[in-house]
Order: C-alpha cells, then sequence, then structure tokens
C-alpha cells in the first residue's frame, strides 16, 4: 500500500508577529486616547491633527528604537553564554557531560541509553555547544539583521495603528464628530486586530478580540474623561 506523504504544517513568524502585536497594540491605543483626550477640551482639528502626527512620529521612533535595543540586547547575551559554555565544555567536560545527561534523564532516557548520546556530543564540541545553548540555556540562535527588521516592523506597526484612530480627524471638522467617527473605527479596528492576533498567537480569537477592545476603549475613555474634567 503506498504511503502518504505526511507534512507537518507549523507557524514560523511569531517573532514577527510579536513586532506587529505590539507595535499595532500600542500605535492604536496611544493616539487614540491621545486625541480623545484632546477631544474633550478643545474643538480645532487642526490642532489634534497636529499633536496626534507628533505623537505617532515620536512613539514610532521611540518603540522601533526599543525594539532594535531588545534585539541586540538578546544577541549579546546568546553570543555571551555562548562564550560561557564554549569555555565550560574545554575546562569542566565532566561536569557539563554530566548536565547533557541529565538533561536525557529528563526527557525520559536512562542513564544507560543516554550514555552513547553524551559521548557523541563529546567528541562534537561545536554540537555539544549549539546541544547546551538549546536545551540547558533555552535559547535559540538570533538572525543576523533581527535588530533592524525588528525596529523597522514595530515603527511601522505603530504608524499604522495611530493613523487608524486619527484619520476622522484628518477628514472632519468638528472635534465632536471626529471623535465619533474614531471610536467606531478604532474599536472595530481593535476587534479585528485582537481576532487575528488571537489566531496566530493560539489564543481564543474572540477573547482575544473582546481583550483588545476593552484595553483601548478604556485608555481613550479615561484620557477623554480627564481632558474634560481639567477644561
Amino acid at each position: 500500500m503506498p504511503q502518504t506523504l505526511h507534512i507537518e504544517h507549523h507557524f514560523t513568524g511569531s517573532k514577527t508577529v510579536r513586532d506587529i502585536v505590539i507595535g499595532m497594540s500600542d500605535g492604536l491605543t496611544v493616539p487614540f486616547a491621545l486625541a480623545a483626550g484632546l477631544s474633550g477640551a478643545i474643538d480645532s482639528t487642526g490642532i489634534i491633527v497636529t499633536a496626534g502626527l507628533a505623537e505617532i512620529t515620536a512613539g514610532s521612533i521611540a518603540m522601533g528604537l526599543g525594539g532594535y535595543l531588545a534585539a541586540k540586547s538578546d544577541a549579546e547575551h546568546y553570543l555571551s553564554e555562548k562564550a560561557r559554555e564554549e569555555s565550560e565544555v574545554v575546562e569542566k567536560p565532566e561536569i557539563e557531560a554530566h548536565e547533557v545527561a541529565e538533561i536525557f534523564e529528563s526527557y525520559g532516557l536512562s542513564a544507560e541509553h543516554s550514555a552513547p548520546l553524551v559521548d557523541a556530543l563529546r567528541k562534537d564540541p561545536k554540537s555539544w555547544v549549539d546541544f547546551m545553548m538549546k536545551f540547558e540555556l533555552g535559547l535559540e540562535k538570533p538572525e543576523p539583521k533581527r535588530a533592524i527588521v525588528s525596529a523597522l516592523t514595530i515603527g511601522a506597526a505603530y504608524v499604522a495603528g495611530g493613523l487608524v484612530p486619527l484619520s476622522p480627524y484628518i477628514v472632519l471638522a468638528r472635534a465632536g464628530t471626529a471623535l465619533i467617527a474614531s471610536v467606531v473605527i478604532t474599536l472595530i479596528t481593535l476587534g479585528i486586530f485582537g481576532y487575528i492576533k488571537g489566531r496566530f498567537t493560539g489564543a481564543v480569537p474572540l477573547r482575544s478580540a473582546f481583550q483588545t477592545v476593552l484595553i483601548g476603549g478604556l485608555a481613550a475613555g479615561f484620557a477623554f474623561l480627564t481632558a474634560r474634567a481639567i477644561s
């Protein structure tokens, strides 16, 4: 009987999705809250648009820089730990070999069955270090251009998200009218974004959509009420 080729489909873009989620979440929420808050104090959409665009520019740069520094920090941490492991497999081979055996034991292999595997790793220091990095420390080798890609992805997602709540203020003259349109458009976008985020991250999509809408709505509501109370 012919055998059917089994092909597994796994999602491999988790880091990119994480960057988009970080940038889009803040991009939708912060400018939304800012515009709503200003709408409670002034009726000029021109001022709100100017403040909103300034915030989006500053926010995207700050978020992108944060993503860049985080990715660089991960890369530096990986290299530091790798250098330490390379030193230890040379200076403390018996201790490291024992740690390898313990890792195999945690997966249900007895000392008798893991011994040949440990010996094989000891004969290949590079593979030994790579094994320890992944299974002892839980560290994956970072992509060379990860920091730049992360910064650009987060920054672009922030801009895309920030323009959604600000768009009604660009086309409408009165802040009150623009606020209503912004609330409707942004809450719908937050719901769609939360649903899609849930599908990609493995969370319950409807729950993710509800939580995203709730957080964004509360942030904008508190900002609006604060500005209205002050004015």
